[in-house]
């Protein structure tokens, strides 16, 4: 079922130069309003959105194997955590398929892969590096703060590590400069990403205008935004608790309300510009291989 929101109507072509994006008040309901459309394209294509999100689990085992196989005890948290980082980036697939549903267009695992072909999709990928460089720089910082605290000497076990984090003084420095640190990448992250790649998949805004949107929208509404920050996190955390399983749920829910958040807080374009038809891309079989690589002889044989 498409979604319709107040004021999302197709107008006139645009002018050469597109007016800046504005920005509407949110409320704290607006928040739990996004969820629940969240929810409901989540429940409209689960499978899709778990297939999507599966690598969500297996790289959150795979970098706790990791950890845990090299002694690094101490990066397993911020591997963990830091991964969010790039959680905007990773969930393109799901804003398509919001999208394509609030058009009341067809929604599957092929279907959200056309964000690939997305005009944009270049701005795209430089953001999502920008966002992976986010993400190394807090985990070089994180274990750059364990070593101020514990020095070099690895702990021998995790009940060894436990101890020495929760038990002994330089191990509550090291929660409280840790996380007041890390919640200063969390605060980076959300105000250059919150509605960037929604607003680019949607508008084909470059990175730099979509950043710039993004921090606007941070400017105008900093309560129901920290407060959305708070609610990303709490989900994170529950998600991964079950050895990371609980995030192919919590992801696509996430990404699906992030489109509907950035609905509510971005007001629709007045003067969309026009973009080109992409051309239909004929599927067809692998017994098709050889012919395949000569179409003109297919179009000879009709």
């Amino acid at each position: 079922m498409a979604t319709s929101y107040p004021g999302n109507v197709m107008a006139q072509p645009a002018p050469e130069t597109a007016a800046a994006p504005l920005i509407r008040t949110l409320s704290l309901s607006d928040l739990h309003d996004a969820l629940r459309r969240g929810w409901e394209d989540f429940k409209a294509v689960p499978s899709h959105a778990i297939i999507l999100c599966i690598i969500y689990p297996v790289v959150g085992l795979v970098l706790a194997r990791t950890v845990l196989g090299y002694s690094v005890l101490p990066l397993l948290f911020p591997l963990a955590a830091g991964f969010a980082l790039l959680g905007p980036f990773a969930a393109l697939g799901l804003y398509e398929l919001s999208r394509r549903r609030e058009q009341g267009l067809p929604a599957s695992a092929w279907d959200a892969l056309e964000v690939v072909r997305s005009p944009s999709f270049g701005a795209m990928l430089g953001l999502g590096t920008l966002l992976f460089a986010l993400f190394v720089t807090w985990v070089a910082t994180a274990q750059a703060i364990y070593i101020a605290a514990f020095g070099y000497e690895a702990a021998a076990s995790i009940p060894d590590f436990a101890k020495r984090v929760l038990t002994t003084p330089e191990g509550w420095w090291l929660i409280v400069v840790g996380c007041g640190v890390g919640f200063l990448f969390a605060v980076v992250a959300l105000c250059v990403s919150v509605v960037s790649f929604p607003l680019m998949l949607d508008r084909h805004a470059s990175a730099a205008d979509a950043m710039v949107t993004s921090l606007r929208a941070v400017a105008k509404n900093p309560m129901p935004m920290a407060v959305w920050g708070l609610i990303v996190a709490v989900l994170l955390v529950l998600g991964s608790l079950p050895l990371f399983l609980g995030l192919a749920v919590v992801i696509p829910l996430l990404g699906h309300a992030t489109w509907h958040l950035y609905r509510m807080v971005v007001a629709p374009d007045p003067n969309p510009r026009p973009i080109p038809i992409r051309p239909h891309r004929e599927r067809r079989s692998a017994a098709d291989f050889p012919a395949a690589l000569f179409p003109w002889q297919r179009k000879d044989s009709r």
